[in-house]
């Protein structure tokens, strides 16, 4: 049974002097095993014994939501379930214990997943190349936007500093661009919540060098005159970016590179069902047209036929033993963008992903993804506010400005009210662009039950704030913190445990 809120005392409240556990005291045999400068006898850690420190941990995690406890529709993070095959086979010993300082030669197993997975992700998303050095999304935004300044660097463009960002892409886009110098310009959309490639004509000009869009865009919309809008880019000199979070909804039924982009990165921690959330690792593939090949991150992986000659990596299904070797004298690179091979578990699980559905499955996985949205959407229409009622992508956005009008309920308040039913908040607040903005995603993988259940929920919550605002504006209290200080929160947040 869950233990009451605000039960579980912090763990440095809960020792007793030599109440800890001590399998290796020191002495001589502590010694032999680490070297002397290692030990430290001032770090303030709590006396507890392994059964206190088991259970402790194991009551937090049971106040923790996960996607293994209950549906989790936070828009634009695609949280889907991670089949547990994936884990098991990042789990195989050959590839799980695999040294990264390990020589090629010792290490061919892990550089031919790296390899296929390359490929694979070209393949799928259109492009000439993938690295799978970035270690996350905006890790790889910030790889692509420093390619883009190496390519203009190269071609004797270097006045071209600035980046286009429309007000529907991703938060992470404009910071990005600012990391790598570049001068953001921002472009509102049009009335229908997307890109107008009369307005991106007005901005675009000798000085861009990347516009950077999400497709379909932060609305759950495809733009659907992307291939004009990357022609005035284009024809202006630029690069277009492509930001991969939402790949989830296009994946086998179109891809980025025939759409004109010359730059994108993946979600593989979103799109190929490797777990995320809490600041865990993850994994972000940048993927290039053929002109920026030489300027990805460095190592580059290269495949070897039987007489040592370089493998085409469009033909690399079509021959039998390769030879794997990892390439660093590449001189027009960014050079790596993290240490050794990035995330390896991680590509082994995206890899396992891709071989268990095929280029079918990875289509339906989309063709779902859009139809469980769509479905949640018209069952809320008529409670709740669509500012863009028309069929989206993989997620959409409803508002609660006429609530929040009526009763004084917010789009915050349907999150909290939702928590104290089992389900994760939506995505709140967020495009910006929405007023009173919840962003609902419900992925592929929940089932019909499931959605039939949220809706209903939604729906309560709604009723309920319009029969007695109170009720609502008082929630969460059945989950293990209860409703919060929001001011305080925000501006005296306690971080950290001092003795």
């Amino acid at each position: 049974m869950p233990l009451p809120a605000f039960d579980t005392p912090l763990i440095f409240a809960m020792g007793q002097e030599g109440r800890a556990n001590r399998y290796l005291p020191r002495g001589p045999q502590l010694d032999t095993l680490l070297p002397a400068e290692t030990l430290r006898d001032d770090l303030p850690l709590p006396d507890n014994s392994e059964l206190d420190v088991v259970r402790h941990f194991t009551r937090l995690s049971q106040k923790t939501f996960g996607i293994d406890t209950a549906f989790y529709p936070l828009g634009s993070c695609t949280m889907k379930y991670n089949p547990r095959i994936n884990d098991a086979m990042a789990n195989v010993p050959a590839l799980r214990d695999a040294h990264p300082f390990a020589p090629d030669a010792a290490a061919q197993g892990p550089l031919a997943v790296m390899w296929e997975l390359e490929r694979a992700l070209a393949s799928l998303f259109g492009m000439a190349a993938f690295s799978l050095n970035p270690a996350a999304g905006a890790h790889a935004e910030l790889a692509a936007l420093l390619i883009a300044k190496a390519y203009f660097k190269k071609i004797g463009q270097p006045q071209r500093n600035v980046v286009i960002v429309p007000d529907t892409a991703h938060g992470t886009n404009p910071a990005s661009a600012a990391m790598v110098g570049f001068k953001v310009v921002s472009l509102k959309s049009d009335a229908q919540g997307r890109v107008d490639p009369d307005e991106m004509r007005k901005v675009a000009g000798p000085d861009t060098a990347v516009c950077m869009m999400t497709n379909p865009n932060t609305l759950g919309l495809f733009e659907s005159r992307i291939h004009e809008v990357a022609d005035v880019v284009h024809e202006a000199g630029g690069l277009m970016y492509y930001d991969g979070a939402n790949a989830n909804a296009l994946m086998g039924n179109t891809r980025p590179g025939d759409m004109g982009f010359d730059l994108m990165h993946l979600n593989l921690h979103k799109t190929f069902t490797i777990p995320h959330g809490g600041g865990g690792a993850g994994a972000g593939p940048v993927g290039v047209a053929a002109h920026l090949i030489p300027f990805l991150p460095t190592p580059v992986v290269r495949a070897f036929d039987a007489e040592g000659t370089a493998v085409d990596a469009s033909g690399w299904r079509d021959s039998g033993e390769f030879t794997f070797a990892l390439d660093f004298d590449r001189p027009d690179s960014i050079g790596p963008m993290r240490s050794f091979w990035s995330n390896f578990a991680h590509m082994v699980r995206a890899l396992a992903y891709t071989y268990a559905n095929g280029g079918e499955g990875l289509t339906n996985v989309s063709k779902l993804a859009v139809l469980n949205a769509n479905y949640i959407r018209v069952n809320i229409t008529d409670v709740v506010d669509i500012p863009y009622p028309e069929i989206n992508r993989h997620e959409f956005v409803a508002s609660a400005q006429s609530l929040k009008r009526e009763t004084g309920v917010r789009a915050l308040d349907i999150g909290k009210a939702l928590l104290d039913r089992g389900y994760h908040a939506p995505t709140v607040y967020f495009p910006l662009i929405v007023p009173e903005c919840l962003m609902i995603e419900p992925t592929e993988t929940e089932s019909k039950e499931t959605l039939d259940a949220f809706i209903a929920a939604f729906r309560e919550i709604v009723a309920t704030a319009r029969a007695n605002p109170e009720a609502v504006l008082a929630t969460p209290i059945n989950t293990a913190v209860g409703r919060i200080d929001e001011t305080r929160a925000a501006r005296q947040p306690d971080l950290r445990w001092h003795p």
